[in-house]
């Protein structure tokens, strides 16, 4: 499938792509929108009412996610789900105990509309807080069915899951789907220049020493994902 360009400001949140609202808040292209649709239908024929919790998200939204971290006003986890103390930490490890959940805005994949995490509004009471943590979608959890679903049967409406293990950058998401004919050709347009002239613009504290770590982030949290034949 063609698809065409972003600009460096939409690579990096900073512009939005062309964006189509799929659920209350939650935006993607177009094309992603339609494949989804069609995922959403196969699952409910199989008694899952697929739901979006996050779908495209701009800088603005995901400086403030990482800004809250970096001050002490949002908690950090470690892959156990156990609470990081930043205060203790070199700069360098606070940006990767960060960058174990949430990457650096500029950075994220859900800038490119490309990217939603999903959950299954039929296996919780309506009371229910998604967590979105990995033990939610493990045997023995609500959404263990839905996992166990998009293994079978998302890369058959073209989406893939980037985290789909722990390959000692981000920490497995299973509820992280990317649509694959457009994601694959954002990831390779996305360039460290371009990241670093986002990350220099930010409010983010300490960017200067963060933009010096980039060219290892960039390698270890955002190139590095499953293989695109891995659902």
């Amino acid at each position: 499938m063609a698809s065409a360009d972003l600009t460096a400001l939409q690579l990096t949140g900073i512009d939005a792509p062309p964006l189509l609202e799929v659920e209350p808040g939650r935006l993607l292209q177009p094309v992603v929108a339609t494949a989804y649709q069609a995922m959403q239908q196969a699952a409910a024929a199989d008694g899952i009412e697929l739901r979006i919790a996050s779908g495209w998200r701009d800088f603005s939204r995901q400086q403030a996610i990482v800004k809250a971290k970096l001050n002490g006003e949002r908690t950090v986890y470690d892959a156990a789900q156990q609470p990081v103390a930043l205060a203790g930490l070199s700069p360098a490890a606070q940006i990767e105990a960060i960058m174990l959940y949430s990457a650096l805005p500029g950075a994220s994949r859900h800038h490119w509309g490309t990217d939603l995490d999903v959950w299954d509004l039929a296996a919780v009471p309506a009371d229910y807080v998604l967590q979105l943590t990995p033990a939610e979608y493990a045997a023995g959890g609500p959404f263990a069915s839905l996992s166990d679903w998009l293994s079978r049967y998302a890369g058959q409406f073209g989406f893939f899951r980037p985290y789909r293990t722990f390959r000692g950058g981000v920490a497995a998401e299973p509820w992280h789907l990317s649509y694959r004919p457009l994601a694959s050709t954002y990831l390779q347009q996305l360039s460290l220049p371009m990241l670093q002239a986002a990350i220099l613009q930010s409010e983010l504290p300490a960017r200067e020493a963060i933009c010096a770590l980039l060219p290892e982030l960039f390698q270890r949290y955002i190139c590095n994902i499953d293989g695109e034949e891995d659902v």
